[in-house]
């Protein structure tokens, strides 16, 4: 039903919140999740906000509209409840500002519930990171292999891509490290992906 009214109608953040929160299963065990997504508008020559950006789903470049999405999830329903359009050159935000922006607005003005949020390396910066603790939340995201990360004092600070996955355990149960710029621990879960992605939970000390 949304999609279909979205592709039909040009609506704002706010009224997609009004259709979809009396929808929503809004309980502490249900995700937020946000991704950026790029508008195709190869054809379109006017639109102020159309440029030449990089689009997963293309893997390569297109002229698009760059979009920064947050959706709600209970495990069986997914609903759009913000977005944010990415220009840079319009407002100076670098996508890390509307991923912060909604972040806040959902927990204190959607009085959102989700406990959990997901999102791709794009969003992993320290600062993404430190908010989303701050809000008492837990998350999940992806890291560079060029990140650097400390897993202990001794060893100091290395490339994510040097660590040691050899060891069954670590495979299994994960690896804690430390962040440089995030003044809390996270556990590292290796994930079986063609890129080497590295899964990356919060863990509270």
């Amino acid at each position: 039903m949304v999609s279909n009214f979205l592709k039909r109608n040009r609506i704002t953040a706010r009224q997609v919140w009004e259709m979809v929160k009396g929808l929503i299963r809004n309980i502490a065990e249900a995700f937020l999740i946000i991704d950026d997504s790029v508008q195709d508008k190869r054809y379109s020559k006017s639109i102020e906000l159309v440029k030449k950006q990089y689009s997963g789903a293309e893997g390569g470049l297109v002229r698009g509209i760059s979009v920064v999405n947050m959706v709600h999830s209970d495990g069986r329903e997914h609903y759009p409840i913000d977005d944010r359009i990415y220009d840079a050159e319009a407002d100076g935000k670098t996508k890390n500002d509307p991923f912060r922006e909604m972040l806040i607005h959902a927990f204190a003005d959607k009085h959102i519930l989700a406990k959990t949020v997901l999102f791709d390396s794009w969003y992993s910066a320290w600062g993404n990171l430190k908010l989303v603790h701050a809000l008492k939340k837990t998350f999940f995201t992806t890291l560079k292999s060029n990140r650097l990360v400390s897993p202990s004092k001794e060893e100091g600070y290395v490339r994510l891509e040097a660590i040691d996955w050899t060891t069954p355990e670590r495979l299994q149960f994960g690896v804690i490290v430390k962040l440089k710029k995030v003044p809390f621990k996270v556990k590292l879960f290796k994930l079986v992906a063609p890129n080497g992605d590295i899964d990356l939970e919060l863990i509270r000390k």
